[in-house]
Formats: C-alpha cells, sequence, structure tokens
C-alpha cells in the first residue's frame, strides 16, 4: 500500500469518529440558522477567515507535532528525570514546556513515574509545565494572540514548573507526600497518552523507514483532526462572544482597571477552560473586548493545569494532601504569572 493510501485510509478512520465538539459546532449553527440567520451568516464567515489566517500556523504545529513522535523525539523526555534532585527539577520543567501533553493526558505519564520511584519534586515540575506549552501550542499562541504573548507564556511554564518542583522539595524535607499515590490506583488510564521508553531510539530522518512514515501520516491526521474540530468550535463561541457581549461588560470586570481582574481571571479559568487549543481564541477575543492582557495570561495558566477534568484526573491519582498542594501551586503560579505578564504589557 502507498503512503498516500496508508495516510487516505487513516484520516476515513478518524472521520469515522463522530466528536461531540462537531456535534456542538453543528448545533449552534442550525440553532442560529433557525433563531438568528444573520448571525449565523456571520459567525460562518467569521470561522472560516479565522482558520484561514490560521493555516500557515497550524501546518507548522502539525508537522512539528508529526515529527516529534515519527521521530522518536519525543522520548528525549525520559532523560530529564536522571541526575541530582535540583538538576532533575530544572530538566523536568523544562522538558515539561517542549512534551506535547495535555492537562489530562499527561496522567497515565505522571501515575507510572510515580509507580516507578521518580522523585516527587521532578515530577511535580513536570506536571505543571507539562499542559501548559509545547511546540505546536507556542506556534499557535504566536498566531492566534502574538509573540511576545507566546514567549512569556513559555517563560511561566518552565518558571511555574521549577518553583512548584523546589517548593515541593522543600516541604518534602519536613517530612510531606512521604507517600503520593493513592492505594487504589493500579495502574495507568487517562486520555490513552503514549508512555514514555528512554531506550528508544531517535529517529532524526524517519523517512527512511515504513513504520514511522505511517506513525508520521496518523500523527498528522489526528493532530488535523483535532486542531480543526477544537479550533471552529472556539471561533464560533468567539464569534458569538464579540456579537453579544459588551466591550464594556468585559472591561468592568476583567480589564486594567479591575484591581481584582487577575484573581478572577484565575479562579474563573478553572471551571470555563475547555482546551489550550480552543483557549487561545476565546483570551484573543477577550483581550480584543478589553480584557486586561495579564488576566488572559492568568486564565490560560490557571485554567490549562486546573481545569475540571485534569483536576478530577489528578484527584483520582494521588492522595489528598499532594492534590491540594497541587491545586495550591497551579493558582498561585497562574496569579503570579497574569501579574508580571501584565506588568510587562503596561
Amino acid at each position: 500500500m502507498s503512503d498516500i493510501a496508508i495516510y487516505l485510509k487513516n484520516a476515513a478512520g478518524f472521520g469515522r469518529k463522530i466528536e461531540k465538539a462537531w456535534l456542538v459546532v453543528v448545533a449552534i449553527f442550525i440553532g442560529l440558522a433557525i433563531f438568528v440567520p444573520l448571525q449565523a451568516e456571520a459567525s460562518f464567515a467569521f470561522v472560516a477567515e479565522a482558520l484561514t489566517g490560521m493555516a500557515p500556523f497550524l501546518a507548522l504545529a502539525i508537522g512539528v507535532a508529526a515529527y516529534a513522535r515519527a521521530s522518536g523525539a519525543d522520548n528525549l523526555i525520559a532523560k530529564a528525570f536522571q541526575g541530582r534532585m535540583s538538576i532533575m527539577i530544572v530538566f523536568a520543567a523544562l522538558f515539561g514546556g517542549m512534551s506535547p501533553f495535555c492537562s489530562c493526558g499527561v496522567i497515565p505519564l505522571i501515575a507510572a513515574l510515580l509507580a516507578m520511584g521518580v522523585p516527587v519534586p521532578a515530577v511535580m515540575a513536570f506536571w505543571l509545565a507539562s499542559p501548559l506549552m509545547d511546540p505546536t501550542m507556542f506556534v499557535l499562541t504566536a498566531g492566534t494572540l502574538s509573540l511576545d504573548f507566546a514567549i512569556a507564556k513559555t517563560l511561566a511554564a518552565v518558571g511555574i514548573g521549577m518553583m512548584g518542583g523546589f517548593a515541593t522539595a522543600t516541604l518534602m524535607a519536613r517530612g510531606a507526600f512521604s507517600s503520593p499515590l493513592r492505594e487504589d490506583v493500579s495502574g495507568c488510564g487517562g486520555c490513552g497518552t503514549p508512555t514514555i521508553d528512554p531506550q528508544a531510539k531517535v529517529v532524526w530522518k524517519f523517512w527512511g523507514e515504513e513504520d514511522r512514515r505511517q506513525k508520521f501520516y496518523k500523527e498528522s491526521g489526528s493532530t488535523t483532526l483535532f486542531l480543526l474540530k477544537w479550533l471552529t468550535l472556539a471561533f464560533l463561541l468567539e464569534s458569538l462572544m464579540i456579537a453579544y457581549i459588551s466591550a464594556d461588560q468585559i472591561a468592568t470586570v476583567l480589564g486594567q482597571g479591575n484591581a481584582w481582574a487577575i484573581p478572577l481571571a484565575t479562579i474563573v479559568g478553572v471551571p470555563a477552560y475547555l482546551n489550550g487549543y480552543a483557549a487561545l481564541p476565546l483570551v484573543a477575543g477577550l483581550i480584543e473586548l478589553g480584557t486586561a492582557p495579564g488576566a488572559g495570561m492568568a486564565f490560560l495558566i490557571a485554567g490549562g493545569v486546573t481545569s475540571i477534568p485534569a483536576a478530577i484526573a489528578v484527584y483520582a491519582l494521588v492522595r489528598k494532601p499532594l492534590f491540594v498542594w497541587y491545586i495550591i501551586l497551579s493558582l498561585s503560579g497562574g496569579m503570579l504569572a497574569g501579574v508580571l505578564f501584565q506588568l510587562y504589557a503596561g
């Protein structure tokens, strides 16, 4: 079977899966077409224009993600958990900022690392940094918001990871978190995240191997559909937000003149955060309506780590003291990132 045929077969397989996000998109458009036909037309045009403008960034992001999986470069993350404690924390935070795991998708890997006896501070550093940034997220953040925002979010991800790692090490030196996992945790579940094999070979010129080419095509197809699904929903919601939410309302609640804007955005990010890709256009729309940039950063940081699905997965995995500590680090890190970015943005 040719490479193109394999790609089309994989794409067809993905296409047969009906996703809830697509059903929501269709339902919203049907509702608009029935009750507000002019808005349905305006929203469709808005989504089409936004996706077209994002196409170069999407292509680059998809290529980077597929290349990392096909070449085996994502297995380099295992190198972060070797060496002295301080070195492990720093490298775990750095690699966490480059790993392709979402806030709940990282749970199976965390369970495996803790079960293998990897020190909790290093795991915490990776755990906090990983959902916040990766190469795909960096490209899309730069395209949706700005390069400055993408760089600041990357620095925040790594900084929060290191802060959490060293703070956890300090508490553990005093006897905290000696038994992090729940007794009833028997294995890895969650989002089906692939495990990391520290012995796996990295083949930078992967196209010479049939299996790796197939993996590249499969990853490209799944990533394309995943991003297209969530970005379509996000841009649709953004179009409705712009149409029906007053800029004055946004400015009052989350504007630069409100001293509570960043704390509010930090708290709101927990229930309102969809996922990192869907959140970007929404934050862009909020900033366009008057939201303070620091509040947007706080929303992305706090929501990325403590969204309700992720929090439930974490709670099911670790004991209550470590879970509470995880939430404290996430919210305080998000608020600090928002304050510092607001000072930078002016």
